[in-house]
């Protein structure tokens, strides 16, 4: 392995609408985590809202922060208790360290451990950057058959991973998603991998209702023409944060049926005779855990397939460029590449979805 250098170039939000490149110390790894060499980034719509409006609910930048949580890369050295043998080790980094000791770490929902350190959630810093520490064990080896960017994606397939656990998916299922982005296509391809019957997803944008299809979706509705009332779904998923959707969902959902909600809508107006009277179970879900295994499989078995999902891919000096074109018409995921400072064409780059 090549020496360590002292320093890094890390992209780092310095205030609303403000990204720099600044130099910052290679992080030293305590004795438990690894030092990882950050090959791929994706941008995530948190990432998009903390640049565009400095915060996320109770979560407020107040400081210079680095963003990106979803990554992979290449352990470049471990600490005293780690096995030497990791090194060069590519990995894919599940992006946070909680305490472990609380009764949620302790039940086994460490997700929602009071004290949890999550990548880019102020003050922690994230990913766009070319080094990151991890604890060992939230650092997952992938094989030479998953990719760079796909190892990076395996945070958003957890996301989806963990919406349809908490959904209950099972063989034979009726599911409806609502958006088309990448969360909604992931996870409808997480839905077909769990067993179900049909994936049927809402989307205001006929773009994004046809790539849909080409991922396990079984049917594809434009909310603004066809009403999805009457629909019988066993199980509902938002991953729109549409107030429109939710509520149009609550409604096809069926009796007894369950309402995962993923997407970050604010309060809501919610029908209680809509839930009580047919019984409803409406959860959400918050991050993730024990997923990064399932995820992996997943991938390495071909039944989710991430790597085409990738549009556009940027350099760390670009990263300004992949925060601000985030969910435009020609963009579904989009990638930074931390060891690169510019990508002259992001889209040729990354083909996937487009081609």
């Amino acid at each position: 392995m090549s020496e360590i250098p002292t320093t890094m170039t890390a992209s780092v939000l310095t205030g609303i609408g403000s990204i720099v490149l600044e130099e910052r110390p290679v992080p030293v790894p305590a004795a438990d985590e690894v030092l990882v060499r950050v090959l791929s980034v994706g941008v995530c719509g948190s990432d998009v809202h903390y640049y565009a409006h400095g915060r996320i609910g109770d979560y407020v930048v107040d400081q210079p922060l680095i963003l990106g949580h979803e990554l992979s890369g290449v352990v470049a050295a471990v600490g005293a208790d780690v096995d030497p043998a990791r090194v060069g080790e590519r990995v894919a980094v599940e992006p946070q360290r909680p305490c472990r000791v609380c009764d949620f770490c302790k039940a086994g929902d460490y997700n929602l451990c009071p004290a949890m350190e999550f990548y880019a959630t102020p003050p922690v810093d994230g990913a766009f950057c070319e080094y990151v520490v991890i604890q060992s064990d939230f650092a997952f080896a992938i094989p030479d058959s998953i990719s760079d960017h796909s190892g990076a994606l395996l945070e958003p397939l957890s996301v989806g991973i963990a919406g349809a656990q908490k959904g209950g998916i099972k063989v034979g299922d009726r599911v409806l998603i609502a958006g088309g982005g990448p969360i909604g296509i992931i996870t409808a391809q997480v839905a077909k991998a769990f067993g179900a019957a049909e994936v049927i997803l809402t989307d205001i944008n006929p773009a994004r209702r046809e790539l849909a299809l080409r991922y396990g979706v079984t049917r594809t509705v434009d909310p603004a023409q066809e009403s999805t009332d009457g629909l019988d779904a066993h199980v509902f998923i938002d991953a729109s944060g549409a107030i429109p959707a939710i509520q149009a969902g609550i409604r096809a959902t069926r009796p007894g049926g369950t309402v995962v909600l993923v997407g970050s809508a604010d309060e809501i107006p919610l029908s209680v005779p809509d839930v009580a009277m047919r019984e409803l179970n409406v959860t959400g879900i918050f991050r993730y855990t024990g997923t990064w295994p399932i995820a992996r499989q997943l991938v390495a078995d071909g039944q989710v397939e991430l790597d085409s999902l990738v549009t556009h891919v940027f350099g760390l000096e670009q990263v300004e460029e992949a925060l601000t074109g985030d969910g435009a018409d020609d963009s579904l995921k989009r990638i930074v590449l931390p060891g690169v400072r510019r990508v002259e064409d992001p889209v040729a780059a990354a083909g996937g979805a487009r081609s």
